[in-house]
């Protein structure tokens, strides 16, 4: 999103939302891609399956694991078919459990079949990319809107079941405890249409304020 259309962004935040508003005013320029930490945006196939890698551990043991799996196919991110022809031993060779294993393998099918068309995500919907990202074994709603978020940079984008953006909201409101995933969907109807930038705002207020 241009530097100009951000800082309309964040004034209808705050305007919207006073308590964000402030909290944007505390931490000050952010974005998606400042939210990606400098990390090099991957193709639509390489982000989906940096995805699975990641999935249930650390930031540091993804990054590890993924770049063994790449060192694997000479650094490049391995192409459906040679992913395929690797055995699952050697997938399980660089960290990957056999569950991951099938779930990369099975995304390496849907796109080698054609059911899983990512050059035609730009002329999709947010909930028709849902539907066909997690028609892939392993791919459920969070993973989807994290694509939706972080990939294709859509705007509008606030996944309810994600437990960071529930404690943050937690804290922004004074609650006791975390909103329920429909109670979070609920509270962030106010940030509409710029939900995704509001979500990024409250990743950040944890990094600033963790809560115990």
């Amino acid at each position: 999103m241009p530097r100009t259309s951000l800082k309309r962004a964040r004034a209808k935040l705050a305007a919207a939302d006073p308590a964000l508003g402030a909290l944007i005013e505390r931490i000050g320029d952010w974005s998606v891609s400042k939210r990606r930490r400098g990390i090099p945006k991957p193709d639509a196939y390489g982000a989906l399956l940096r995805t699975v890698v990641g999935q249930q551990i650390s930031t540091k043991a993804a990054f590890s694991i993924y770049q063994r799996l790449l060192a694997l196919y000479d650094g490049e991110t391995p192409p459906p078919e040679r992913l395929l022809e690797s055995t699952e031993s050697e997938l399980r060779g660089v960290g990957l459990s056999g569950r991951k294993v099938s779930y990369i393998q099975d995304l390496a099918r849907h796109i080698i079949d054609g059911e899983l068309e990512l050059d035609r995500f730009d002329e999709l919907s947010d909930e028709e990319v849902i539907e066909e990202i997690t028609a892939v074994r392993g791919f459920g709603v969070w993973s989807a809107e994290m694509f939706l978020m972080f990939h294709l940079e859509r705007p509008d984008v606030f996944a309810g079941g994600d437990l960071g953006l529930r404690n943050a909201i937690m804290a922004l409101d004074g609650l006791d405890e975390p909103p329920t995933p429909e109670e979070a969907v609920k509270r962030a109807k106010v940030w509409s249409p710029h939900r995704t930038l509001a979500s990024v705002y409250l990743w950040e207020s944890l990094r600033n304020n963790p809560i115990s």
